[in-house]
C-alpha cells in the first residue's frame, strides 16, 4: 500500500487523462439529485490517497486506512459510514473485479469525500429511470452502489478509457442553532455522580474581597447564614491549595476577569468541604466591579466545569460562511512543519494580535520544573535563546507561569518577568500553555509603554494559546524523539569510533571531531596523567580552522579548570571573561588610549577579536572520569552570547563518559605496550658484531600483532680470540611463552660457549636446563656453530644441527647443497649424543640459516620446502649477505597472500670472493 497526504488547496485530479474526453454516466430519474459535480463542492483543504493490491486483505487495509484517515481529520461522526461504502467498493475492485484499488479521500469544510477507482471500465452500473430494483441485499456483490445511495448525501460514478471511479460524499451532522458546545449521548452508568438535588452556591464579591450576596444554597453547603458572612472576606472561609508552584492565592482569582478551578470552604463545623468554582469579574450599573461566584461540590464539577471556547469575536468564517479552524485563525494556513517554525509564527501573531512590541515564548523542562526560551521576537534573541528561568515561586522566579498574569509596569516589581530585564519593556501580558491541565509552556506580549494590558487581553491571549498548545507540543514531542533518536545514533556511532583505536593521540583527535560542530563550536580535551600531575592542554578543535592557534594561545595562558570528579557539565567563565579584557585592551591600545582597566591581563595573551568572540559564549566543562578517577576535561564552548540546550549537555555527558574509558584504555594500552615492547627487545641480541672476512645479515620477523620477540631467535657473538659462536633456533608455539624459552636459551649459549665447551657440549647443557624448567619446558630446535676465518679468505665452521631446518650452502658456480646433518632437538629426552661437523666456505660461498616458518610457508595446500627455498637460493649467486636474506624474504611473502602465522628468522653469512668485491 502506498499513501500520501498533502494539506491545503484543490488538489490535482488523480486520474489520469488521455487523448480521449473524460466520460461520465450519472443515474437518471429519481437518483439524479444524489449525483453531483466536483467542481460544486467546497474548498477541499486536505487530501489522502492509498493503493491496494487486488488481494483479498486489501479491503481491510484500506478499511483501517479510511478509518485512521478520518479519525485524524477529527471526523468521527462520519468514519462508520465512510468505512461501509469504502468496503464495498474496494471489494468490488479488487475482488470482483481482479484489479487494484486507489482509494481518495479529501477534506472539506462541510465534510468529507471519498473516491474509489478500479481499472476495469468496462463495468457499467444500472441506469435508474423510475422505479429500480439493484439486487438483493443477501447477494455477495452488487451492493456497493446501493449503499453509496442509501448512506451518502451524494454520489456517482464517473470513467476514463482506463478507470472507473465511484465516488460518495458525506456530511458532517449539523449542530443546533446556539449550540456553544455538546457532548454525545452516553449510557446512564457513564454519567457523572451528583446528590439527589445539585446546589449551586452564587456568592458575590466586592472589589475589596468582602461577601456581598450569599444565597441559600450557600447556606446549605457551608451552614452559614447570610447574615454571619456577609462583609467577611472570603478568604476567612477559602482553604486555598498551597502547592508548589501554584504562586498565586484566592485574592489573586478574583481579581482576574475569569478563573474556574478547585479549592476548599471551610463550614461551620470547621471542616473543609472542596468544592469546584467558576468565578466571573463583572461590575454594576455604577461601574463598581465585584466578582460572581458558582460553586458546587467538588465530585459534582461536571455542572460547572465548561470545555476551552473561542470567542465569539474572534470566529472568522470561510467565503461559503463556514466556520474555519481556530488553529489556522491564529497561526495561518499551511500551518508550520517544525517546531521552531511553529514557534516563531506563534511569537509573531500573538505581538500582532496585542499589538505589542514583543513577544516570548517558552517551553517547560520534562520535569516542569523550568521554562527554556525558545522563541521571541522584538528581543534580543541571541542572548535570551535557550535560556532558562525556574517555575517555582520567589524572588527571581517566574511566578506567573502556571497563571495568567497581567504586569502594569514591570520598574515597580522588579524581577517579576526575569527574560525582560534590561530590554526596556515596562508592561507585559503572560499565559500558561497548559496539555491536560499540565504545564508545558508560557505565551507572553510586551510593550514599551506602561499599563497597555489588561484582563480583557490576558483572555484574548489565553484563548489564543489554548489553540495552539496541543499544536505545540505534539511538535515539541516530535522534536524530542527525533533528538533521543539522533542522541543513540550519535552515541553508537561514536561509541564505535572510540572503540576502533586504541592510540592516544587518535582518540584525542576522535572525541573533539565528533564534539565539534555537533554539540559545540569549539572543544578543548585537557588530559592529567597522574593524580599529582597538573590539567594538560592536550587538543584544541574549533570549527574555523583559522581560530584554533587563537583559542589555544588563549587557553595556555589562562589556569585550567579544577578537576572536580561531580558528573555533570559546570560553567567556565575564565576563558570568556580574559578573552573579553584581552580584546579590550588591545582595542584600546590601537586607540591610543592608555589607562585601561585590563591592565591586569597577562602580557603576551593578545587574543585577536575573533577569538574573543569565538570564546565570548557560554563555556561548560565536563570531567573525564575512568575507573574512579579523572584522567582529565572536556571543555565545550559557543560564540558570544550563545547559550547550550539542556539536550545537548546531557548529551555531551554521555559522550564524556564514553570517551573517557576510551582515553584511559588508549592510556592503558601505551603503558602495556611500552613495558611489553621494552622487556621483548632485552631478549635480543643488542647488535650483530663486525667479523673481519666474514659478511653476516639477519632478517627477524615475530608473529603476532604488538610482538617484537616470539619462539624463533638468533645470535651471533664473539667467543674467544678469532672465533664467533652463532646460533639459531626455534622454541615450540609463538608469543610471550616461547619468548620465555627464548630468552633461557639465547643467554644460556652464550654463557656456555664462552666457558670453553665444544658445541655439542653446550647443546647437551642447554637441554638439561631446558628439562629444569619442568611444566614450562618447551622443545626446541637449534642450529649452533663456531665461525673462525681464515688467513686463506675461507672460513671454518664447527656446526651442530638439533632437530633444526638443515642450513644451505650456496657456492659460486650457483649449486646449493645441506651443510649440516639432523640430530635430535632439545627439551624432549635428558641424555643426547650430539655430534659437530666441519663446513669450510670459499670465497664467495654463502650460508643460508632458516627457521621452519619460512620453509612452512603455505598458500593452501602448497608449501614452500626445503626444494623451494633451494630453488630461491640458486638465484643469489654474486649478491651480499644482506641482499641474499632480502630476496629469501620476498619470496617467502610473495609466496602467500595471508599475513604469515609463524615467527621467522633469516640467517645469512658469506665470504667474500677474492676478485669480486
Amino acid at each position: 500500500m502506498t499513501t500520501g497526504l498533502i494539506p491545503g488547496g484543490q488538489p490535482p485530479d488523480p486520474r489520469p487523462t488521455g487523448s480521449l474526453p473524460q466520460q461520465r454516466r450519472e443515474p437518471v430519474g429519481p437518483a439524479a439529485q444524489h449525483v453531483e459535480n466536483r467542481s460544486r463542492s467546497s474548498v477541499i483543504t486536505a487530501r489522502a490517497a492509498a493503493s491496494f493490491e487486488p488481494v483479498g486483505r486489501s479491503v481491510a487495509s484500506a478499511r483501517s486506512f479510511v478509518r485512521d484517515t478520518l479519525q485524524g481529520w477529527g471526523f468521527a461522526d462520519i468514519v462508520d459510514d465512510a468505512v461501509v461504502l469504502t468496503s464495498e467498493l474496494v471489494t468490488n475492485a479488487v475482488v470482483h473485479a481482479g484489479t487494484s484499488a486507489d482509494v481518495l479521500c479529501l477534506r472539506s469544510d462541510e465534510g468529507a469525500r471519498i473516491e474509489v477507482a478500479d481499472r476495469y471500465p468496462e463495468r457499467e452500473i444500472p441506469l435508474q429511470a423510475t422505479a429500480i430494483n439493484m439486487g438483493s441485499p443477501d447477494r455477495e456483490g452488487g451492493r456497493g452502489l446501493q449503499l453509496c445511495a442509501a448512506l451518502a448525501g451524494r454520489w456517482g460514478v464517473e470513467y476514463t478509457p482506463t478507470h472507473k471511479t465511484v465516488w460518495f460524499q458525506l456530511d458532517l451532522p449539523a449542530r443546533a442553532v446556539g449550540t456553544r458546545a455538546a457532548g454525545p449521548a452516553l449510557p446512564s452508568e457513564l454519567l457523572p455522580l451528583a446528590d439527589g438535588r445539585v446546589r449551586v452556591a452564587v456568592i458575590q464579591i466586592d472589589r475589596t474581597g468582602h461577601i456581598t450576596a450569599w444565597n441559600e444554597d450557600a447556606e446549605e453547603l457551608f451552614g452559614y447564614p447570610a447574615e454571619q458572612v456577609t462583609g467577611k472576606p472570603l478568604t476567612d472561609l477559602a482553604a486555598w491549595p498551597h502547592t508548589p508552584g501554584t504562586s498565586t492565592g484566592i485574592a489573586e482569582a478574583l481579581r482576574l476577569s475569569r478563573w474556574e478551578g478547585s479549592y476548599g470552604i471551610r463550614t461551620v463545623t470547621g471542616r473543609v468541604t472542596p468544592v469546584y468554582a467558576s468565578h466571573l469579574r463583572v461590575r454594576d450599573t455604577g461601574g463598581e466591579p465585584s466578582t460572581v461566584c458558582l460553586l458546587v461540590r467538588d465530585h459534582e464539577r461536571a455542572v460547572l466545569q465548561t470545555p476551552l471556547r473561542v470567542p465569539a469575536s474572534d470566529t472568522s468564517t470561510g467565503s461559503e460562511g463556514q466556520s474555519t479552524d481556530p488553529f489556522e485563525v491564529f497561526i495561518g494556513s499551511p500551518a508550520p512543519d517544525d517546531l521552531d517554525g511553529l514557534l516563531q509564527r506563534t511569537v509573531e501573531r500573538a505581538r500582532d494580535m496585542l499589538d505589542g512590541d514583543s513577544a516570548f515564548l517558552l517551553l517547560a523542562t520534562d520535569d516542569e520544573t523550568e521554562l527554556e526560551v525558545r522563541a521571541s521576537t522584538g528581543l534580543p534573541s541571541a542572548r535570551q535563546r535557550f535560556a532558562r528561568v525556574p517555575v517555582e515561586a520567589g524572588p527571581g522566579r517566574y511566578g506567573s507561569a502556571r497563571m495568567p498574569a497581567v504586569h502594569d509596569d514591570l520598574t515597580a516589581v522588579p524581577g517579576a518577568v526575569p527574560l525582560l530585564n534590561g530590554t526596556g519593556m515596562r508592561s507585559v501580558v503572560t499565559v500558561p500553555l497548559k496539555v491536560e491541565g499540565r504545564l508545558t509552556g508560557s505565551l507572553g506580549v510586551a510593550a514599551e509603554a506602561p499599563t497597555r494590558y489588561s484582563n480583557e487581553e490576558a483572555l484574548r491571549l489565553q484563548f489564543a494559546a489554548d489553540r495552539i498548545a496541543l499544536a505545540v507540543e505534539s511538535a515539541r514531542l516530535g522534536e524530542l524523539e527525533r533528538l533521543r533518536r539522533g542522541s543513540l545514533s550519535f552515541l553508537v556511532e561514536a561509541s564505535d569510533l572510540l572503540a576502533g583505536t586504541l592510540d592516544r593521540d587518535q582518540t584525542l583527535a576522535l572525541m573533539a571531531q565528533m564534539t565539534v560542530p555537533t554539540l559545540a563550536t569549539w572543544c578543548a580535551v585537557y588530559t592529567i596523567a597522574d593524580q599529582a600531575s597538573e590539567p594538560y592542554l592536550s587538543y584544541v578543535l574549533h570549527e574555523d580552522e583559522e581560530l584554533i592557534d587563537g583559542i589555544k594561545s588563549l587557553l595556555t595562558k589562562v589556569p585550567p579548570p579544577d578537576p572536580v570528579p561531580t558528573p555533570g557539565a559546570r560553567v567556565w567563565t575564565a576563558p570568556g571573561e580574559v578573552a573579553h579584557q584581552a580584546a579590550l585592551r588591545s582595542s584600546m591600545r590601537s586607540l591610543g588610549l592608555s589607562g585601561s582597566p585590563t591592565r591586569q591581563v597577562t602580557p603576551g595573551i593578545g587574543p585577536t577579536l575573533a577569538t574573543a568572540s569565538a570564546v565570548g559564549g557560554e563555556t561548560v566543562v565536563l570531567p573525564l572520569v575512568a575507573r574512579n578517577r579523572v584522567i582529565g576535561m572536556l571543555t565545550l564552548g559557543k560564540p558570544t552570547d550563545e547559550h547550550f540546550r539542556q539536550e545537548i549537555l546531557e548529551l555531551a555527558e554521555d559522550l564524556s563518559r564514553r570517551a573517557a574509558l576510551a582515553l584511559d584504555n588508549a592510556r592503558l594500552y601505551s603503558e602495556r605496550t611500552a613495558i611489553s615492547q621494552s622487556l621483548q627487545r632485552s631478549l635480543l641480541p643488542p647488535g650483530l658484531p663486525e667479523i673481519d672476512g666474514v659478511e653476516v645479515d639477519v632478517i627477524y620477523r615475530a608473529a603476532g600483532e604488538g610482538n617484537e620477540v616470539g619462539g624463533d631467535f638468533y645470535d651471533v657473538f664473539p667467543i674467544r680470540d678469532g672465533a664467533y659462536g652463532f646460533a639459531i633456533g626455534d622454541v615450540c608455539g609463538t608469543g610471550p611463552n616461547a619468548a620465555a624459552v627464548t630468552g633461557l636459551a639465547r643467554h644460556a649459549l652464550r654463557l656456555l660457549a664462552r666457558e670453553g665447551l665444544s658445541g655439542p657440549a653446550v647443546l647437551e647443557r642447554l637441554n638439561s636446563a631446558i628439562l629444569d624448567e619442568g611444566a614450562r619446558s618447551r622443545f626446541l630446535t637449534l642450529l649452533y656453530g663456531e665461525l673462525r676465518p681464515q688467513e686463506d679468505g675461507s672460513a671454518e665452521l664447527k656446526v651442530v644441527c638439533a632437530g633444526h631446518p638443515l642450513p644451505l650452502r650456496l657456492r659460486q658456480d650457483g649449486s646449493v647443497e645441506p651443510a649440516a646433518e639432523p640430530q635430535p632437538l632439545l627439551g624432549v629426552i635428558e641424555d643426547l649424543e650430539l655430534y659437530e661437523q666441519t663446513v669450510t666456505l670459499e670465497p664467495g660461498d654463502v650460508l643460508l640459516c632458516v627457521t621452519d616458518g619460512v620453509t612452512e610457508r603455505r598458500e593452501g595446500a602448497r608449501m614452500l620446502g626445503d626444494d623451494g627455498l633451494a630453488d630461491v637460493l640458486t638465484t643469489c649467486t654474486g649478491l651480499t649477505a644482506g641482499a641474499v636474506a632480502a630476496r629469501i624474504m620476498r619470496a617467502v611473502e610473495r609466496f602467500a597472500s595471508d599475513a604469515p602465522s609463524d615467527d621467522m628468522a633469516i640467517l645469512t653469512m658469506r665470504v667474500p670472493g677474492l676478485h669480486m668485491d
